[in-house]
């Protein structure tokens, strides 16, 4: 599932490509034809993001809520000389043509058209976006430190926190050294504190590079990545293998319906 750096990454991109112009959209699916409708021809104000929920704001008050679940993506490129795009391919759920671009919606959880209540009603939903700058940390803090779930169960959830999946999760519990399986109320306010500032930091890194970077240079020891063409963890998909920092082999287990990954040594 693209955890929230790859949403905010796309709302840049939309807005760079087809904000503060009308923008014809449809659902050569069929799926979404009555959305499309409502929005096509309109104007895309605005683009933005929070968690794991892209909104495109149109003109007249209607926005175009998506989310990815586990096999959404967008797929972009430029209009062929004629000005038109090549007809779609596979099931598209939603069509967007701009001036110089289109781009192809495939597989979300959702696309639907709700009004501004409806962008507050599945915001009040979701805890914070490290990614906003009026986030507010301690709203996922209190949450935290009141409960008894797992910090790795808490991490993922997104009423504590918006836009976290499982490679942030594993990843900042590994470096912060934090036992995926205690409990929340064992976290302390420094601990958490820490963590947050530094997975703020890693997810601007997610949104410039389009990429989820956390191994420290100092770590980086040359062992491959999980998988050719992926950046390299510390424990994310690499069960078995020796931990970078101290050489135990890494662990995983099911938490909460999740995998998690994690260094007995280093997290005990």
């Amino acid at each position: 599932m693209p955890e929230g750096h790859t949403l905010h990454r796309l709302a840049r991109l939309h807005q760079k490509r087809f904000g503060k112009a009308p923008v014809t959209v449809s659902s050569p699916q069929g799926r979404f034809s009555d959305g499309a409708a409502a929005v096509s021809g309109r104007v895309l104000r605005r683009s933005d993001a929070w968690g794991k929920h892209l909104f495109h704001h149109y003109d007249g008050g209607a926005v175009v809520h998506v989310h990815l679940g586990l096999y959404g993506s967008f797929r972009e490129a430029p209009l062929g000389e004629d000005g038109a795009p090549p007809a779609p391919v596979g099931a598209v759920r939603m069509r967007m043509i701009g001036a110089d671009y289109y781009t192809d919606l495939r597989g979300p959880t959702a696309c639907e058209v709700i009004d501004d209540g409806g962008v507050d009603d599945v915001i009040a939903r979701l805890g914070p976006d490290p990614l906003r700058p009026d986030a507010d940390p301690e709203l996922a803090w209190k949450r935290i430190s009141k409960s008894r779930r797992t910090i790795g169960g808490l991490l993922m959830d997104q009423a504590v926190l918006a836009g976290v999946g499982n490679v942030y999760r594993s990843e900042l519990l590994f470096r912060h050294r934090i036992d995926p399986y205690r409990p929340g109320t064992h976290i302390d306010g420094d601990e958490f504190g820490d963590m947050w500032t530094d997975l703020v930091a890693l997810m601007k890194v997610g949104v410039r590079r389009g990429k989820i970077i956390v191994v420290r240079p100092e770590d980086d020891r040359g062992a491959p990545s999980y998988r050719e063409g992926r950046p390299r963890t510390y424990v994310y998909r690499r069960t078995g293998e020796p931990c970078r920092v101290c050489g135990t082999p890494v662990r995983t287990a099911e938490l909460e319906a999740r995998n998690v990954f994690w260094c007995p040594t280093c997290q005990s």
